[in-house]
């Protein structure tokens, strides 16, 4: 059983005629985008945001209608992987360097659900590295500021080079470990000169929704 492709299948379920989409980035999405592009063949008329320039693509490819940020004043429903999460929600995204724009299209969404294998349910994040999106510009100066915090930044590579994101900046990794101070890492991030986004995704969702060895388990989230 493919645990990625039955919680992105399900996902494709709530979305409904007439809505503004939100098309998240990475394996699990990339099976909701599938499933997604199935239903508007089959006459589902939707409009959609891509968190991604691969997103775009994957979703051009199969008919669906797409919008760019600047076109919207609200997005309906958001679906998009995680890399972790823990009982509370909070998530840790932007293992495949989208963040940014993952970020804006849920902060834009009436509702989000994240989707994800049951690997990516947590205790306590963290042990999976925080990605932060930081201007090429400075970004030396960034690093240094981020490893003075004792946030062990190591700037991302691809194919011998450094990674370099849809809108054009580098990615550092942060190695926090399992139950680093959330509150803490998110107030000396947000602010700091040079980073332009960082991957903590608190409490967002409305409900989450796992593949696991026994079909797929929704968990709605309280506070929403």
């Amino acid at each position: 059983m493919d645990k990625k492709k039955i919680a992105g299948d399900k996902a494709a379920e709530y979305v409904k005629d007439g809505m503004v989409v939100g098309l998240g980035t990475g394996s699990t999405a990339y099976h909701m985008v599938n499933a997604v592009g199935e239903m508007v063949k089959n006459g589902l008329k939707i409009q959609a945001i891509p968190t991604s320039k691969a997103t775009e693509a994957q979703a051009r490819e199969l008919g669906i209608p797409l919008l760019t940020i600047d076109e919207v004043d609200h997005v309906d429903l958001a679906i998009d992987g995680v890399d972790e999460i823990d009982p509370q929600f909070n998530a840790i995204k932007g293992g495949g360097g989208a963040l940014y724009r993952e970020k804006v299209v849920a902060t834009l969404a009436k509702e989000v659900i994240w989707i994800m294998d049951d690997s990516k349910l947590v205790e306590h994040i963290g042990a999976f590295h925080l990605p932060v999106e930081i201007a090429q510009y400075g970004s030396k100066q960034a690093m240094a500021r981020m490893e003075a915090y004792g946030f062990h930044p190591v700037l991302r590579q691809k194919d011998g080079k450094t990674f370099v994101t849809d809108n054009g900046n580098f990615i550092a990794d942060l190695h926090l470990g399992a139950g680093f101070d959330i509150q803490d890492v998110y107030g000396k991030l947000t602010g700091m000169l040079g980073v332009l986004e960082h991957g903590l995704f608190l409490n967002m969702c409305k409900r989450i929704i796992v593949g696991t060895d026994n079909g797929v388990q929704i968990t709605e989230n309280p506070s929403k």
